[in-house]
């Protein structure tokens, strides 16, 4: 199936590695011209975009881009721009997961989190917006939220977290109802439990806790998850705006 994704310019925040990075290159592999964005972990973030190269990007460069920070979003995508074209698919996939009771969380530790998972989303998407508007150019966001914004995590210890991707659900329905004229889609991903590396060392520590919640039995491949965010990018979505995708091997149902 083509994807209609070759030649497209796509910003994907957070991807030096894990998610962001499988995202990218499933981008990078339907001949999309991908900018890898990171805050700090730079030399990730330029074997990232070597990777996107050879998977069959048409052009791949890492991009710094601290999300919350409103200066270098709009720095990140001049630069975005001028050494890739023009961006039209966005997706917000960088997001930081502090633990701990929320009786003895700081409130720097919560406003961290909003910021960076809730914040840099909505000023991602309003440059994006705002440039795609200019240009009369049709366009896909993407939101990496989880199943955490419907259920709270398993652990019980990720308020701010847990909170900030509830918000970032809202702010999925809110955009793409106010993009929609624009012919812009905006739609969320919701994953459950992944085969990280954090989560892998979780997961061999109890594996039960994990496997009995989940239908399907298994945690997910980071390329599983990856394939329905590039979908949502893709053409073939475009009659889709306003969803939530559940990719959680049905772990919503329990």
């Amino acid at each position: 199936m083509d994807l209609g994704l070759a030649g497209a310019t796509a910003l994907v925040t957070g991807a030096s590695r894990g998610l962001g990075r499988s995202i990218a290159l499933g981008l990078a592999a339907e001949g999309a011209r991908v900018a890898v964005g990171y805050h700090r972990q730079a030399a990730r973030a330029v074997d990232a975009a070597r990777a996107c190269r050879a998977a069959g990007a048409s052009d791949a460069v890492p991009i710094r881009l601290e999300a919350a920070a409103e200066e270098e979003v709009t720095a990140a995508f001049e630069e975005v721009a001028l050494r890739l074209g023009e961006p039209t698919i966005l997706v917000n996939n960088a997001a930081v997961c502090p633990r701990g009771k929320t009786a003895e969380t700081r409130r720097e530790t919560f406003d961290r989190t909003l910021a960076v998972n809730l914040t840099g989303p909505f000023l991602c998407s309003r440059e994006l917006l705002r440039r795609l508007g200019r240009a009369r150019l049709p366009g896909r966001i993407v939101n990496i939220s989880s199943t955490a914004a419907f259920t709270g995590s398993s652990s019980a210890l990720q308020a701010a977290y847990d909170a900030s991707k509830g918000g970032l659900v809202s702010l999925t329905l809110s955009l793409a109802r106010e993009a929609a004229p624009l012919g812009v889609t905006v739609n969320s991903l919701a994953p459950g439990y992944m085969l990280t590396d954090m989560m892998a060392e979780k997961f061999r520590a109890a594996p039960q806790k994990y496997l009995e919640r989940i239908p399907l039995g298994r945690l997910a491949e980071l390329e599983e998850v990856a394939a329905a965010a590039v979908f949502l990018c893709s053409r073939q979505a475009s009659y889709l705006t306003g969803t939530v995708l559940n990719v959680s091997g049905g772990l919503l149902m329990r």
